[in-house]
């Protein structure tokens, strides 16, 4: 039986060998093909045989897109290929010499000579209607696989790179990379790279196992800093480290249905500095991922074994995205139980600039879950639990919470530029302890901005489930879930730059705030009601009060106060409400209607059967009067103009959903 099959190897081989040039013409002919059809690219060759037994040899190669600037072009390549996959159609390299290689990116105007890569190629992707409104479906494990393998097939186990260039260019930029030397020598690379014309030097080795699935490649600069200069002139990046590690540890198949692939990747002295990040540089000195991908025929995911490292901090994350039945996706993340200070040593330096120099003591865990089904947004879920064990601040950061206690300093801010100072405290005759404003404003801004203010502990997950869903549906950020204390340290503590890392800055401000107790409730309510805006550079409820209505704070009226807890999403819309006779229009007494019977159903305010709840009562200072218009149009007198319209949709489609589970509540038809 040996016999038999060495004999019908040793034929095949012959077979093979024989028809040899005829296989690889027939190779090369499919390949220009497939190129033309699929990406309209001319693939050129000017000589191309076979060099020894397995070796072809290729000259004058050159790849042009159709109607663009030639792409790449090579000297002389030679490939030993493997002469059974060849039959197939497959090329498998043994050995790769490349001579005189030049690849140029090249971009005029929007037109550029690689936007093929951004094309989608004519061929049937998944969901694509066939005959009869069938459609395909694209095994994602199956179709990871592929795309692996043509990567790793690609690596030879020896390659001789000498003078190959990578250039790009476009209307203002222009960067050059050269390699003089790469080799690989039974799967170690050893290679210098330098970026234009020797300004940096860049050393990459590793260790290349394609046939067992296993990459390690490093690299670094000689203990020097390695920057990319194009990432900082195209896109205002500046980003550079000192080493990259990053390794394909194993691939492999379980229950010939979950392709799982494992690998790390590590970074020392991370570098990043762009004014959407951050606004100092922000440094990570160490860094870890070991992460595992499990792709299935219909889902992928990050597996919940994955971990991030950043000094002593350990973080696993979950990520799942699941195509058919139903397209969802799932989140999480969870920490072991921890020092709590290690989560704060672990924040890179210029990242959160207000929590540098906290000291905490006591120990934490903290997890996150969320999931949501693209069919049904508003089911969404999540939650968020931070467990503490003796958890205590020793002592604060530049965000000197304890503050909030006494007299302080506020700077309001309008296009990122300051207003003006307001002392929040007894010193200013503008300010009002919270027992001297009238109840119906107290009670009136809880029930339209935070409901459960005084029992949550800072955070309600029903609003950020209701974010979430309402900015998916809307594919754009329409609604936060923000709650008054989220708006008191955003206003008082964070800096007006919007920044990526801000709304994450907030949140951890805020958890300290809440679980700390080192501000009571009352507080945070009296101080919120003191520097919030009204209007145009009318910032605290005193100067809003005599602003509008000429009064107190504590002579507010019932009408009064709902008509200012509706503006504090927009304060600058707050005079469209009113006509030239200092009225309401009467566009905003659904509002009032819907507001009032809240607070009535919850013995804010007393019952009113007309459901007016105030609003004919409401009459605007004179002086704020818009002029008399020569011809009275009616039709203005029922719509008000469309941001203010946007707003007031907003806050009661925000006021439905945060009440939608009161069993006592009435609903407005």
């Amino acid at each position: 039986m040996l016999g038999v099959l060495l004999l019908g190897g040793i034929v095949a081989f012959a077979i093979a060998y024989h028809k040899r040039e005829a296989l690889l013409a027939n190779t090369l002919a499919k390949m220009q093909a497939q190129l033309a059809d699929d990406y309209q690219i001319e693939l050129a060759i000017g000589k191309a045989y076979f060099s020894g037994l397995t070796t072809v040899t290729l000259e004058q190669v050159s790849l042009t897109p159709q109607d663009r600037d030639r792409l790449a072009g090579i000297a002389e390549a030679s490939v030993s290929v493997r002469l059974f996959p060849l039959i197939t159609g497959d090329v498998k390299f043994g050995q790769l010499r490349v001579h005189n290689a030049h690849i140029q990116l090249i971009k005029k105007d929007s037109v550029s000579n690689y936007d093929f890569l951004f094309r989608e190629r004519d061929t049937l992707q998944q969901g694509t209607p066939t005959k009869e409104g069938e459609t395909t479906s694209v095994n994602m494990a199956e179709a990871a696989n592929r795309m692996l393998n043509s990567v790793l097939y690609k690596i030879p186990r020896n390659m001789e790179l000498r003078e190959f260039l990578l250039t790009y260019s476009d209307d203002s930029i222009q960067q050059r990379i050269s390699v003089p030397k790469a080799d690989i020598e039974n799967g170690s690379l050893t290679s210098a790279v330098y970026l234009n014309d020797n300004k940096a030097a860049w050393q990459v080795s590793g260790r290349l196992n394609p046939s067992e699935r296993q990459l390690y490649i490093k690299v670094h600069a000689n203990g020097q800093k390695i920057a990319l200069p194009l990432l900082e002139q195209k896109f205002g990046l500046k980003l550079s480290f000192d080493t990259v590690e990053t390794r394909l540890r194993e691939v492999y198949w379980t229950n010939n249905e979950f392709l799982h692939i494992k690998g790390e990747w590590a970074v020392k002295n991370l570098n990043i500095n762009h004014w959407r990040i951050a606004q100092e540089d922000v440094t990570v000195p160490d860094a870890h991922i070991d992460a595992e991908v499990i792709v299935g025929s219909n889902h992928v995911e990050l597996s919940k074994e994955s971990t991030i490292t950043v000094k002593k901090l350990a973080v696993h994350p979950y990520v799942r995205y699941t195509t058919a039945p139903e397209e969802t996706y799932a989140f999480a993340l969870e920490t072991p139980e921890m020092e709590a200070q290690d989560l704060f040593d672990a924040f890179p330096k210029g990242l959160f600039e207000s929590l540098e120099g906290i000291r905490v003591s006591g120990n934490i865990q903290y997890k996150l879950e969320a999931f949501m089904d693209t069919n049904n947004p508003d089911s969404v879920q999540f939650s968020s639990d931070m467990q503490q064990k003796e958890f205590k601040v020793n002592s604060w950061g530049i965000a000197d919470i304890p503050k909030l206690n006494g007299t302080f300093v506020y700077t309001p801010y309008e296009d990122e530029k300051p207003v003006r100072d307001i002392i929040v405290g007894p010193e200013n005759p503008n300010f009002i302890a919270l027992n001297q404003i009238s109840p119906y404003l107290r009670n009136a801004i809880l029930t339209t901005e935070d409901p459960s203010f005084f029992t949550h502990n800072g955070f309600v997950e029903e609003a950020i489930r209701t974010s979430i869903a309402t900015n998916y549906k809307e594919k754009a950020f329409k609604r936060g879930g923000s709650t008054i204390s989220m708006q008191l340290v955003k206003n008082v503590f964070l800096s007006r730059n919007k920044t990526l890392v801000r709304k994450l800055e907030e949140i951890l401000i805020v958890w300290l705030m809440e679980s700390s107790g080192a501000v009571s409730k009352e507080r945070m309510y009296e101080v919120y009601l003191n520097i919030i805006e009204w209007g145009h550079n009318v910032y605290g409820v005193t100067e809003a009060a005599r602003y509008y209505f000429g009064k107190h704070p504590s002579q507010l009226t019932l009408g009064e106060s709902i008509y200012l807890a509706s503006i504090v999403p927009r304060p600058k819309t707050g005079l469209y409400a009113f006509d030239y006779e200092g009225r309401l229009k009467p566009y905003i007494g659904r509002y009032f209607s819907y507001i009032g019977n809240i607070m009535a159903r919850r013995g804010l305010a007393p019952s009113d059967s007309t459901g007016s709840y105030g609003f004919y009562a409401v009459s605007l200072r004179e002086a704020l009067r818009p002029d008399k218009p020569a011809i009275t149009d009616t039709l203005q007198l029922e719509a008000p103009p469309t941001d203010f319209d946007t707003e007031l949709e907003e806050v009661r489609g925000l006021l439905d959903r945060i009440f939608r589970n009161d069993p006592d509540e009435e609903k407005e038809p």
